[in-house]
C-alpha cells in the first residue's frame, strides 16, 4: 500500500491522464484508428534527448559550467543572476525541468557556502520562472514546445518568430527581478572544479546534434532513434533507462482522450466553440488548472491557431505551482534544503508568477495586435 500512495503522489498526472482515457474508450471502442492518435515523432525525440541529456549531465558538463561561471563573480546579486541566467539559457537546449535539477541543487549548496541562505527563496523562485520562460524560445525546450512544433508541423522560423519577441522581455524581466538582491560583497570557495568526462562528452554531444537535425526535419525520427539505441546499446546502455517513461505513457494516455474527444461530435463542437477567437486565454487558464503540457495535447486537436496555443501554454507556465509541473520539482528541492520555508516559498511564488503572467500576456496582446 504504501508502494502504491507513492506512485500516486509521483504521478498524479499520469493518472489523471490514464483514467480520462479509459472513460473515453467506453465511448469510442478501440479500432485501428487509435494509432494515428499517436504523434510517434514527438514521442521518439522525448525518449532521445531524454536520455541524451541525462548523459551531458552525467558527464559533468552543466555542474562544470555553474562551478566556473559562480567562482568568478564578486557580489551575491551577481551569483544570483548567474544563477537564474544558467537556467534560463540552459532550458532552451536540455528542457526546464533538467535545467531545475541540475542548478537548483547547486543554488543551495553555493548560498550556504556563502552563508546567504535567507536570499535562497527569491533565487529559487527565480530559477524557475527563468527556466519555464528561458524554455520557451525553442522546439526542444519543453515538452509542449516539441509536441506542438511536432503536431502543427511548424517551420523552426515561424516558432522563432512567435517566441523571440516574448522572450527576450523574459529575459529582461527575470534580469531586473534580481536586482533587489544584497549587492554585499562575496568571496566565494567552491573547492575542486567537478571533472569532465571527455569520452561520454563527445558521444552525447554527437547525439544531441542527431536530435537537433531532426528537429531542423533534416533527417528522420527514425533514424535518429535507431542511431541513439544503437550507440548506447553498444557504450553506455544503462542510460537507455534515464528516460522519464511516466512522461511518455502520460503522452499516450493524453493522445488516446484528445482523439477519442475528437471522434464525439458533440464534444468536438464544444470545444472549437469554446476556444474560437480565444485560444490564448483558454490554453492559458487550462495550464493552471492541469499543467501546461496536459492542456496542450488536450487542445491542440481542437483549433488551429498554434501561435495563440503555444504562448497560452508557455507563458501559462507561470502562475499556479501545477501550471508547469517543473514548477514542483524546484519547489520539492527547495523544500529538502536546510531551514526552509515552504510558506514564505509559496507567497513569493505566487506573487512573482503572477506579475509576470499579467506582464507578459499584457505584451502578447500587443504583439498580436
Amino acid at each position: 500500500m504504501s508502494a502504491i500512495r507513492s506512485f500516486v503522489r509521483r504521478e498524479p498526472v499520469l493518472l489523471v491522464a490514464a483514467f480520462a482515457a479509459l472513460i473515453s474508450c467506453c465511448f469510442v471502442p478501440p479500432d485501428a484508428e487509435y494509432l494515428e492518435y499517436m504523434d510517434f515523432r514527438t514521442l521518439a525525440l522525448l525518449f532521445c534527448l531524454m536520455v541524451v541529456v541525462a548523459g551531458l549531465r552525467q558527464a559533468g558538463l552543466f555542474s562544470g559550467l555553474a562551478h566556473r561561471l559562480c567562482e568568478r563573480v564578486k557580489s551575491v546579486r551577481m551569483i544570483g543572476l548567474v544563477l537564474v541566467l544558467l537556467c534560463f539559457f540552459s532550458s532552451m537546449l536540455i528542457t526546464n525541468d533538467v535545467a531545475l535539477l541540475t542548478f537548483v541543487p547547486f543554488a543551495v549548496v553555493v548560498l550556504g557556502i556563502a552563508d546567504h541562505k535567507k536570499e535562497l527563496i527569491h533565487i529559487v523562485v527565480l530559477q524557475t520562472v527563468a527556466a519555464n520562460l528561458g524554455s520557451m524560445l525553442t522546439p526542444v525546450g519543453n515538452p509542449q514546445n516539441l509536441y506542438l512544433y511536432s503536431y502543427y508541423n511548424l517551420s523552426f522560423g515561424a516558432f522563432l518568430r512567435w517566441t523571440l519577441p516574448v522572450w527576450l522581455l523574459s529575459l529582461v524581466l527575470v534580469s531586473v527581478a534580481c536586482v533587489p538582491l544584497s549587492a554585499a560583497p562575496l568571496s566565494l570557495e567552491l573547492g575542486e572544479e567537478p571533472g569532465f568526462d571527455p569520452r561520454a562528452l563527445r558521444l552525447y554531444l554527437g547525439l544531441f546534434l542527431v536530435c537537433l537535425l531532426v528537429v531542423l526535419r533534416v533527417i528522420g525520427w527514425p533514424v535518429m532513434l535507431g542511431i541513439v539505441v544503437l550507440f548506447l546499446l553498444i557504450l553506455d546502455r544503462k542510460m537507455l533507462l534515464q528516460a522519464d517513461f511516466m512522461l511518455l505513457l502520460t503522452f499516450v494516455a493524453f493522445f488516446i482522450f484528445s482523439g477519442n474527444l475528437a471522434r464525439i461530435g458533440a464534444v468536438d463542437a464544444l470545444l472549437r466553440k469554446l476556444l474560437e477567437g480565444r485560444v490564448y486565454l483558454t490554453s492559458l487558464l487550462a495550464s493552471q488548472v492541469i499543467s501546461n503540457v496536459p492542456a496542450a495535447l488536450l487542445l491542440s486537436g481542437f483549433t488551429e491557431d498554434a501561435r495563440g496555443l503555444l504562448l497560452g501554454v508557455d507563458i501559462g507556465g507561470l502562475g499556479t505551482p501545477i501550471a508547469s509541473l517543473a514548477s514542483l520539482i524546484s519547489m520539492k528541492l527547495y523544500a529538502h534544503a536546510d531551514h526552509a520555508h515552504t510558506g514564505k516559498y509559496l507567497l513569493e511564488f505566487t506573487v512573482v508568477n503572477l506579475a509576470l503572467l499579467l506582464l507578459l500576456s499584457l505584451a502578447q496582446s500587443f504583439l498580436q495586435g
